[in-house]
């Protein structure tokens, strides 16, 4: 049997208010356990428009169709005016995924700002930042959040050693192949970590697969022999791609593959490498990611 670490990207306000319930009504038909990763500030993530003047972006737009794919709410949201604090108006859906007995970490107090503007943030912006977001967190679900997972997988080394002041169980902030223990530049950080091992749906479509053949070529890519780890988006797939997710959970049951939280994958974990991180550029994204750098112990 193959095992699929399932984690949950929430972005924005609509991915809240609409696609987790979504998706929480399809992981309870199912009896799947996942990793919600929440953003819970500010919504200024229609400020990414000013990045269609780059073509790797403006390409990726518009190949995954991203006006309809998204809706124009999400993709102008926070453009003129700041946006909407998710927190304040999805509180309850947050304690839902809670209450159905799903992990909840935080991705962001704003989703944007870390994304766009990480490398420029000291030390003490950074842990600012983190902070509005695990109280917010804490103060909704009413216990602190148990993991979190960096915006768009980008993390530095000044922000892990931010994050090492908060007690997270683990941390899921780059690509990879396995769990490991990071060390970078002869520091070892405490917090272990869960990489995304697959792609994201936006890598892959218009590029390697159509929408028509997706589920198959991303069942194609889950191994029984290695650790698998799948990043889905509220945004995607628990709004305009809900029932392709619907039936890719079908077609998973059907081969055997069973869904887990990333608690339980690391549980699963018989070893821990020691493993670096560094900047690397995916094809089909903009900009550059963080990923588990290259180790005798990882499976790749």
């Amino acid at each position: 049997m193959s095992h699929v670490g399932l984690r949950v990207d929430v972005d924005t306000l609509r991915g809240t208010q609409t696609g987790v319930p979504n998706l929480l009504a399809l992981f309870a038909r199912h009896h799947i356990q996942a990793t919600f990763f929440f953003s819970v500030g500010p919504d200024n993530m229609g400020r990414h428009l000013w990045r269609l003047a780059r073509p790797r972006f403006l390409l990726k737009m518009l190949r995954t169709r991203a006006a309809s794919l998204y809706g124009w709410d999400i993709l102008l949201r926070g453009t003129l005016w700041p946006g909407p604090e998710i927190g304040s108006h999805c509180a309850p859906i947050m304690r839902k995924a809670a209450e159905d007995g799903h992990e909840v970490g935080l991705h962001a107090w704003d989703h944007h700002r870390w994304q766009s503007r990480l490398t420029r943030l000291d030390q003490r912006a950074l842990f600012t930042e983190i902070r509005q977001g695990y109280d917010r967190l804490a103060d909704i679900l009413g216990k602190p959040p148990e993991c979190f997972a960096a915006p768009a997988w980008r993390v530095t080394p000044d922000a892990l050693a931010v994050l090492e002041q908060f007690d997270f169980r683990f941390q899921s902030d780059c690509r990879g192949w396995t769990p490991f223990q990071p060390v970078i530049q002869g520091q070892r950080f405490s917090h272990v970590q869960v990489p995304t091992t697959l792609p994201t749906y936006d890598e892959l479509i218009g590029a390697a697969c159509t929408p028509k053949d997706y589920n198959e070529h991303l069942l194609t890519l889950v191994q029984p022999d290695r650790c698998n780890v799948l990043t889905i988006h509220a945004e995607v797939e628990g709004i305009g791609c809900l029932e392709m997710f619907a039936d890719f959970l079908e077609k998973a049951k059907q081969r055997g593959i069973a869904f887990e939280s990333l608690g339980q994958t690391l549980a699963r974990t018989n070893t821990l490498p020691e493993a670096g991180i560094v900047p690397k550029t995916v094809a089909g994204r903009d900009g550059w990611l963080a990923w588990q750098e290259r180790c005798g112990g990882c499976a790749h």
